[in-house]
């Protein structure tokens, strides 16, 4: 398991030519923030700025020191996808408020936790304002979270069950 950041800044090989195709800049995540869908690369063009990216289908291995695809022809400019607006960008969550369904606040989230296939396992939290394992912790598991925050931007979660998961199980 590793942080979200962990994976910025890797770059990007094809493995069909050793092509070098960028750096990842930012991750990608599914409406329901259950898994990695895109690697963002940043903005190309003086006049007319598009945003690239590369479908986590097409990503063969999130290695320790790059990232493989499958192909050197992965790069996609955000017009070619059409569901990217469903699509949530890892920097967008930092930030978002994580509290209880009653609204006692717990925390704020500071990045994403994935495993090894991109999977998010949990939510790093940059500040924590209640006080046991989770202040000790400074995390919550992805199965404890019972609303994203899609609507309102404050992710709502199970605070007895994220109290009792232990992260490093995963």
């Amino acid at each position: 398991m590793r942080a979200g950041k962990d994976l910025t800044e890797k770059p990007i090989y094809s493995l069909t030519d050793g092509r070098l195709l960028g750096k990842v800049k930012d991750l990608y995540l599914d409406s329901n923030l259950e898994r990695v869908v895109g690697l963002y690369l940043g903005s190309e063009g003086i006049f007319s700025r598009k945003n690239m990216l590369i479908n986590r289908d097409r990503v063969t291995l999130f290695g320790v020191d790059a990232v493989l695809v499958a192909d050197s022809e992965v790069v996609l400019e955000e017009a070619q996808v059409a569901e990217l607006d469903t699509w949530v960008r890892r920097q967008d969550l930092a930030g978002r408020d994580v509290d209880t369904p009653g609204g006692t606040r717990v925390g704020i989230i500071g990045d994403i936790l994935v495993n090894d296939e991109g999977t998010v396992v949990g939510f790093k939290l940059a500040r924590t304002f209640v006080e046991g394992p989770i202040s000790r912790k400074h995390a919550v598991a992805r199965e404890v979270v019972v609303d994203t925050g899609g609507e309102d931007g404050v992710m709502t979660i199970d605070l007895a069950q994220a109290e009792q998961h232990d992260l490093s199980a995963e």
